[in-house]
């Protein structure tokens, strides 16, 4: 059995973990937040079609609705290759804190794993000043 090298990519976000996995978990927002997705998302059937710019169109499937704040999800690229993506939003104190575990790919190199692991960074940057400057309703 192979595993793969991986890395943890995390934020603390100044809000309650459920509230930023309500808005995180919605596949309406992510293109908000999720560079990867800036192009939206489409609806077919259980899955989501997102352009994935050069590489063409990729099929996502997320994790059901839950409460223990998990967003994993598969993303099927053109070529048939599947890639497994682990997104957990858990309780930090009052807040929360964001994790997404990047998989170095068998074909990536060095520079490609540590772009990755910046754009998630960025991501998740993204998403934590979004939703810490959100309006809450009282």
């Amino acid at each position: 059995m192979t595993t793969l090298p991986a890395r943890i990519v995390h934020r603390s976000i100044k809000r309650d973990w459920r509230t930023v996995y309500a808005f995180a978990a919605k596949p309406d927002n992510m293109p908000l937040w999720a560079s990867g997705l800036a192009l939206g998302l489409t609806r077919d059937g259980e899955d989501w079609i997102a352009d994935g710019g050069p590489i063409g169109n990729v099929r996502v499937r997320f994790a059901p609705a839950n409460d223990f704040g998990v967003i994993d999800h598969t993303v099927t690229l053109p070529d048939g290759r599947i890639v497994e993506n682990a997104l957990r939003v858990v309780p930090n104190g009052d807040g929360a804190e964001v994790m997404f575990t990047l998989f170095r790919q068998p074909d990536m190199d060095d520079a490609a794993f540590e772009s990755d692991a910046a754009h998630v960074a960025l991501d998740l940057d993204t998403l934590a000043k979004l939703i810490e400057d959100m309006e809450l309703p009282r």
